[in-house]
């Protein structure tokens, strides 16, 4: 009797059976829709109105998505712990409007300078919202929707009804939206080392890799030894620093600051996140899908506003998008759920 040999795991056998799991693993990665998504949208755009992707109309993109990139990044961290917060709108407009304040009572101040005071100033918001919610132990959607109409509250009494313009401010601080790296505008740069820097301490540190477990299981991380009040502190305070960045920027980008800027901003940072693949159950999705979600719904804007297409259609297309988004990702985990419960049943 004889035996088939076995073959060796680096055959030719090996190396196609191999194919279809790195497929499958490429289709499973959260972050595809949203890509295909934008990669079908600006090609059908372009097809029907060819100047869409013109220089100039790329540059128009990467500017109108950066703010939103710099904020869903912070938004990520926060919803990764099962957290959401929903003051950054009026924590961007607080720090703009002092942005244009410090130009405007301390000329000659350093553009360095003036980023410090404001990310500072974004780290103390965000540090209050982190606080209340890991001491108090109140809901984050409870609280930053209290902080939000506080600090809203805070910039229209110091605002009033004064703005300050873009001839306010330095035309180095206003060059940052102008000036281009191979093609990217200097802000957009900034975004986007922003993104890999939160993505590498995601996936490379322990302390990022916490957040995810936090948000899937606070109970189960605590068992295990995580300080969960100081990692879900720290996301807060993180999330405050980049908002008050974005808000630094923002001043940068517009033309004119005042009490209403950054309103109804957060409602387009969370909508990124969670296109973007972020659960908002928490415990799953990356900062590069967020960031893909914010791309994705400025590039809606932009592209149904050059085929003439209603507002009202631009805002009924991005909530058709969050709730698909979270629809998904619902299924996705009862899927795994079925699989572990079938796992553990075969074990026994």
């Amino acid at each position: 009797m004889t035996t088939a040999p076995t073959r060796p795991p680096g055959t030719a056998e090996h190396t196609v059976s191999a194919v279809p799991s790195r497929l499958g693993a490429l289709l499973r990665l959260r972050e595809l829709p949203v890509t295909v998504a934008l990669i079908a949208l600006v090609t059908i755009t372009t097809v029907v109105n060819p100047l869409f992707l013109s220089p100039q109309g790329v540059k128009d993109l990467l500017l109108n998505a950066t703010i939103v990139i710099i904020l869903a990044a912070g938004q990520a961290l926060v919803i990764i712990t099962r957290n959401v917060d929903l003051s950054v709108g009026s924590v961007l407009g607080l720090v703009a409007f002092g942005t244009g304040t410090l130009f405007v009572t301390v000329p000659g101040i350093p553009i360095v300078v003036v980023f410090l005071v404001g990310m500072l100033l974004g780290a103390l918001l965000g540090a209050i919202n982190g606080l209340l919610v890991t001491v108090a132990k109140v809901p984050a959607l409870v609280i930053t929707l209290g902080t939000l109409y506080i600090y809203r509250g805070l910039n229209n009494a110091w605002a009033g009804g004064t703005q300050y313009f873009a001839g306010d401010r330095p035309d180095a601080f206003g060059a940052l939206s102008v000036d281009t790296v191979l093609g990217f505008p200097l802000i957009t740069l900034i975004a986007i080392v922003v993104v890999v820097i939160v993505a590498v301490y995601l996936a490379g540190t322990r302390a990022g890799r916490d957040l995810y477990a936090i948000g899937s299981d606070p109970d189960a991380a605590k068992l295990f030894g995580i300080p969960v009040s100081r990692r879900v502190f720290l996301a807060f305070l993180t999330n405050g620093v980049l908002a008050g960045l974005a808000g630094v920027l923002y001043a940068s980008r517009f033309n004119s600051v005042g009490a209403t800027t950054g309103s109804g901003l957060e409602l387009a940072v969370v909508a990124a996140a969670v296109v973007g693949g972020v659960a908002i159950f928490g415990g799953s999705g990356s900062v590069v899908g967020a960031a893909m979600g914010a791309l994705l719904l400025t590039t809606i804007t932009s592209a149904l506003t050059a085929l003439r297409v209603d507002k009202f259609w631009q805002e009924a297309i991005v909530g058709v998008l969050i709730l698909s988004a979270i629809i998904i990702d619902r299924i996705a985990s009862v899927r795994t759920a079925r699989k572990l419960r079938i796992s553990e049943a075969r074990n026994v």
